[in-house]
């Protein structure tokens, strides 16, 4: 058994809480929209499947997860294919796909919201990226979400303020859609991880941060989530991870993606 490290950051945590998201994908293209999820899909191919597939973020396929660097440069890429647009739509449309995104909002369904905040669809307070991919993404392949900061502005009441992307609500199904083809994954916050298998697809807490209690999710979500009578603590990196993460981070931009870097463990 693999000895959990001791000193470890909450981004290192919330890397290696994201990679089990692609454990059981087998051969599909892992796209992480972020540097977190992107390293927690770089860590999954390094890891436990080796069969994902992974791309420099431009046109070509990897054999080995590119580390992150400040450097747009194809050297020293182990690369397998071209991956050009086209084929990248192929492969979405196909299913054959699992992106890790971070949304502005998610509403009790499972939607998720980059778009537009407040006031109206044609004049929001806040106008923000669009929908860009969501809409697309959502209904052809599997979706997890990363949450940087785990709050009832993420976790709205109600409904988005622009639904993007498809959820398990069976008022918005498309024409020809089951809830069982929706297919939202893992959902990694700063206090926890969730995915959607509470009842009737009810968003459920599978693991505490450790130093995080129930109370604290509860309080920050804008909406009631199911709570198993067992919750356990999210488990600690390894220090076989940890070196994997800092080869594919040498630079440690991670540190800079949480306010203060703070502590994995916060007990």
């Amino acid at each position: 058994m693999t000895t959990p490290a001791t000193d470890y950051s909450l981004a290192e945590l919330m890397i290696v809480a994201g990679a089990e998201a692609f454990r059981n994908d087998g051969e599909v293209l892992a796209t992480g929209i972020g540097l977190i999820p992107r390293l927690a899909a770089s860590l999954a191919m390094k890891t436990f499947n080796a069969e994902l597939m992974m791309t420099d973020s431009e046109a070509w396929m990897l054999s080995e997860p590119n580390p992150v660097s400040g450097r747009s440069s194809h050297e020293g890429q182990k690369q397998e294919t071209w991956m050009g647009f086209s084929r990248i739509f192929d492969n979405v449309w196909s299913g054959k796909r699992h992106a890790m995104v971070g949304p502005t909002q998610i509403d009790r369904y499972g939607q998720a919201n980059i778009s537009a905040l407040g006031g109206t669809y044609e004049q929001p307070k806040v106008q923000m990226l669009g929908v860009r991919g969501f809409p697309g993404n959502s209904i052809n392949h599997a979706n997890s979400f990363f949450v940087p900061a785990h709050n009832i502005r993420v976790f709205v009441d109600g409904e988005c303020d622009m639904v993007g992307s498809i959820g398990y609500n069976p008022e918005r199904l498309p024409k020809g859609y089951s809830l069982e083809d929706i297919d939202i994954r893992l959902v990694v916050t700063d206090l926890c991880v969730m995915d959607w298998n509470g009842p009737n697809h009810m968003l459920q807490l599978r693991s505490l941060h450790p130093g995080i209690d129930v109370e604290q999710v509860l309080a920050n979500t804008g909406f009631e989530i199911h709570v198993p009578n067992e919750v356990p603590v999210t488990p600690a990196p390894t220090a076989q991870q940890l070196e994997i993460i800092r080869q594919l981070d040498p630079e440690n931009w991670r540190a800079k993606q949480l306010k203060d870097n703070p502590p994995g463990d916060r007990r």
